[in-house]
């Protein structure tokens, strides 16, 4: 079966790692290792997943975790910008911290926010944290969230990233039944490029690409 790329919809696809559950295909054009859709959960069973999260905005832990990529993006934002939190989650955190610092965010959720109202305006800065790794169509999303950015916004993603093959197949990331795309620094780096963004990587699973003015 020709299986394309959900994030640069190339055929150029091969099988990549297998366990007991399911199938990892890599798309040799960008990159990015996925799994076939139909091995995904429906979303019934994905909310579920997804329920079980315990997190909260008071949780001292969980700002720390979030801080990785909080701080480098606020960084680099200018007083009052306004932002849009992709997929917040049950318990959205990152736009309050964001708030708290003067910049006022807008979040999106499919299956706890879901007003998509907010997928209609223009944003200065977007995040997604821990987000794209759930994507069934990851090149769909990113192309709407980066027609979403003003030029010279930002776009600011945490996922965890493909180092090797034999990392791979140790993993604990691809034991989540919800994670179904996994990028890597080269994968970020071809799309970055393919769309005119500059991009950084502040952290081993942290990267901030920047619309650029042209």
């Amino acid at each position: 079966m020709m299986r394309r790329c959900p994030l640069c919809a190339e055929s150029t696809t091969a099988l990549y790692h297998q366990d007991r559950r399911r199938d990892y295909y890599q798309c040799a054009t960008c990159k990015l290792v996925f799994v076939p859709p139909e091995q995904h959960l429906s979303a019934v069973a994905e909310k579920a997943e997804y329920d079980k999260h315990q997190n909260s905005s008071h949780d001292k832990g969980y700002r720390r975790f979030l801080g990785r990529l909080f701080a480098p993006l606020l960084a680099k934002l200018t007083p009052g910008r306004r932002g849009l939190d992709f997929g917040s989650g049950p318990g959205p955190t990152l736009s309050i911290m964001f708030a708290e610092q003067g910049h006022p965010m807008t979040i999106y959720d499919p299956f706890f926010a879901p007003d998509v109202s907010a997928l209609t305006q223009k944003y200065d800065f977007i995040t997604a944290t821990e987000v794209i790794e759930h994507l069934s169509q990851p090149g769909q999303v990113l192309i709407q969230l980066a027609a979403q950015l003003v030029p010279g916004g930002y776009l600011g993603l945490m996922t965890k990233r493909v180092s090797s093959h034999d990392a791979f197949a140790r993993w604990h990331y691809i034991s989540d039944p919800t994670h179904i795309s996994f990028f890597s620094e080269e994968t970020f780096r071809w799309w970055a490029q393919k769309h005119t963004f500059a991009v950084e990587f502040p952290g081993p699973d942290t990267v901030i690409l920047h619309k650029t003015l042209t």
